[in-house]
Order: structure tokens, then sequence, then C-alpha cells
């Protein structure tokens, strides 16, 4: 397979789209209803095992006949008309991490400690139903496979749980660093968590996020994990960001800390987190020893991390969601895909909110993944794109064989050619 070289980019700036070939139309007569059509694809994933390449479908009216090689298919099918895809044909990609509520916020890229204070605080009455509903719309258009969302309002949770055009997880957002508000926190949250464990359908669950390991006290993230496991409900924690980040675990200060909102603080950060920092501590580290990854979390970012943390959460069982334009707009670093691979660990994609990734199109994600990654197989971002984000938010994969149902939204539209 042929790929595009990684353009050279600037701070702020997108790295130009991983080009696939745009689908095309034979010149020939379109087939009526009983001719074959074989589809053909850079990466084909079917939704079982690995994905391949290249690869090709047979499809008949509205049904799926054959999967596989196109050589193969050819041999089977020899009257069929040949037509290209384009880039990818697979089951629609899941957003396994955004922030809908977000939506009507402008993007910007800043050095993530800069970013919290000055976009997402200061636009902070840009946040609320109307966004969400409008970024879970956008979601719907897109043809989006489900949605891993982190929802701060109990206002928003309830119109997000009202609509049926979402798959996915709800995750309602924690955060208070103050272990002396800990058990008050916590009962109010449980009080929202227990009556929306009512109003859950299938296809379509509940989740919990402990904001981040500096942003919740030691306290009250046991509280919530332990609540968590004990109820079945899947969690979602943002952790390891930024650089900054585990500057902070390592000396207690540095330009993180040195940009929160004091009042909003204690005035040290072992009092968040319960312990003194050292050198040798990790946010990973952290959460594994306070008992958080028994829980099994989901881990966001994880940009800024050692082997050791990468160990302990291939240990843990611990999934992982990649959000490349966001991190690379923040100043973050680069997610060490190729180790998380090689420790088993399951990893998916999200856009992130649109004010630090651009858009919700999980399709982008992939395209500016596979830039960021030249030497990766695209076959592994598009089977993360789709059955790690399923696993994450606990949807079912839909599948590509024999006797299914064809949707033209398995065509993943990507730009340019190869």
């Amino acid at each position: 397979m042929r790929f595009s070289a990684v353009s050279r980019h600037h701070r702020g700036a997108s790295i130009d789209p991983m080009t696939f070939s745009e689908a095309t139309t034979p010149d020939a007569l379109t087939p009526d209803a009983h001719t074959p059509r074989l589809l053909t694809c850079d990466v084909l994933y079917t939704g079982m095992g690995g994905a391949q390449s290249p690869g090709g479908v047979v499809v008949v009216g509205e049904t799926v006949a054959a999967a596989g090689h196109p050589d193969e298919l050819r041999r089977q099918y020899p009257h069929a008309a040949e037509e290209r895809a384009g880039a990818v044909i697979a089951p629609p990609p899941v957003n396994a991490h955004t922030h809908l509520d977000m939506s009507a916020y402008e993007f910007q890229a800043l050095p993530y400690f800069q970013w919290i204070p000055e976009v997402v605080i200061r636009g902070r009455h840009l946040r609320g139903v109307a966004a969400a509903q409008a970024g879970a719309d956008t979601l719907t258009r897109l043809g989006a496979g489900g949605v891993g969302d982190i929802v701060w309002a109990p206002e928003v949770m309830d119109a997000l749980l009202a609509r049926e055009d979402l798959s996915g997880t709800l995750y309602f957002e924690v955060l208070n660093p103050f272990p002396d508000k800990a058990d008050e926190v916590f009962a109010a949250a449980r009080t929202h968590l227990e009556r929306w464990r009512r109003l859950e359908r299938p296809g379509l669950r509940l989740g919990l996020s402990p904001h981040t390991p500096f942003t919740v006290s030691h306290r009250l993230m046991r509280l919530l994990s332990d609540y968590a496991a004990g109820e079945g409900l899947p969690l979602q924690i943002h952790v390891a960001e930024h650089p900054t980040e585990l500057e902070m675990f390592r000396t207690g200060g540095g330009p993180l800390w040195d940009n929160r909102m004091p009042a909003l603080y204690p005035h040290t950060l072992a009092e968040v987190i319960g312990r003194e920092p050292g050198p040798d501590l990790t946010p990973v580290r952290y959460l594994d020893e306070l008992g958080v990854l028994a829980a099994r979390p989901t881990l966001v970012h994880m940009v800024n991390v050692t082997p050791d943390d990468i160990a302990r959460v291939a240990r843990a069982g611990c999934a992982v969601v990649t959000c490349p334009r966001s991190n690379h707009h923040l100043e973050c670093g680069t997610f060490d895909w190729p180790a998380f691979a090689a420790a088993g660990v399951e990893v998916a994609l999200g856009t992130d909110s649109v004010a630090s990734g651009e858009t919700l199109n999980v399709r982008e994600e992939v395209t500016f993944a596979r830039q960021l990654y030249p030497g990766l197989d695209p076959r592994v971002l598009v089977r993360a794109a789709v059955k790690g984000g399923q696993r994450v938010v606990g949807g079912r994969t839909p599948f590509l064989r024999r006797g299914e149902t064809w949707q033209e939204g398995f065509r993943w539209e990507l730009s340019r050619d190869l």
C-alpha cells in the first residue's frame, strides 16, 4: 500500500489529512438490483478478527454476499460489476471520548495548562443542553457508531438519556479536590446516578467519570471507583494528558498547578492525593496504588507515561482512548501507540471536544493518526476506531458478512487519493 508522507506543521496547525482514494463509479451503466457489485477498498474491517488490506465486499441488492480479498471475490463472482468504494469499508467508527456539551465552543490551540483557564473556564457559559443537543445531532449526521460522552451537568444527562438516536455510554463527570467534601459530593452524585439508572435503555448506558487524578481528591476518587465497581458502572478518567501533569506528581508544582484557580483547590497537591509527590510518582502509579485501576476504568489520553505505567495498565486490563488531534493542539505530546499495542492494551479513538479537537468526526481522527504514525499499520487504526471503540462504550460491532444488510455508511468518506 502507498501512504502519504507526514506533512510538516507548526504548533496549533493541523496535519494534512491521511489521503485515501475517493470513491469512483465505472462508466458502465449502473447494474440492476440483481447484479452483484464488487466494492473494493484499501482497508476492509468486517467487525471480526483483524482488518485486511486490500479488501472487498460483494453486494447484491441491499445484502452482503461475501467479503474478503478482491482477487478471491473476482474469482467467485466473475460477472460482478466492480467499483472502487474508497479507502475503507468498515462498520461506522465510534467516538469513544468527547464532550458534547462543549459543542458551542470555538476551536483554540493552546498549551493545555493555559487552555483550561482561558478556554474551558472562560467559556463555561457556552456549555449546556443546547450545545450538547447540537453535538449529538452532529454525531447522528456523521453516522457515528457510538459515543463515550463526558456529561458535566445533570440537565444535560437528562436530555441525552432521552434521545433514541444515541448509543454508547454517558459518563457523569464528578470533580472536587477537597478531601473533607468527598462524602457530600459522593452522596449527591449517587443520588443522580440512582435516578438515571432507571432511564437507561438497551444500547445506551450510564457511566461515571472522576475527572482527573488531580481534580478529584483521593477519598472521592476511591468512593467513586468502589461504587462504580460494585454497581457495574463503566468509568472514564482523564490521565497523563500533558507533561506538566507528570511534573506535578513528581514535584508538587509546575505550570499546571501554578495555573489552577487557587480558591478551587487545597494549598498543596499532597492534600488532594493524600500523599507526598515524589520523583517516582506518576498519575498512573498513584491511581494503581490507590486501588482505582482494580475497577478497570478506561483511561483517556495517557500521553505522558512511563514503561511501568503501561505495564500497570496492561496488568489491570484497562482500555485506553487516544485523542490525537486534541493532544497535538494542546501540545501534550504523542500517545505511544506502538508501546500500548505491544503490551496488549485495547486502544480506541476519540475526538475530545470541538474546542481542542476541531470536529466530532472520528474518521478525521483516523486520518490524522495515519499521518502521525506512518509506521503503524492502518488496519490497526481502523480496528481501533470500530472494535476498540465499541468495547470501550459497551456496544455491539455490526458485522460485514454474508446475509447481513449492506449500509452505505460502511463506506468511509476520507479525503484525497493515495
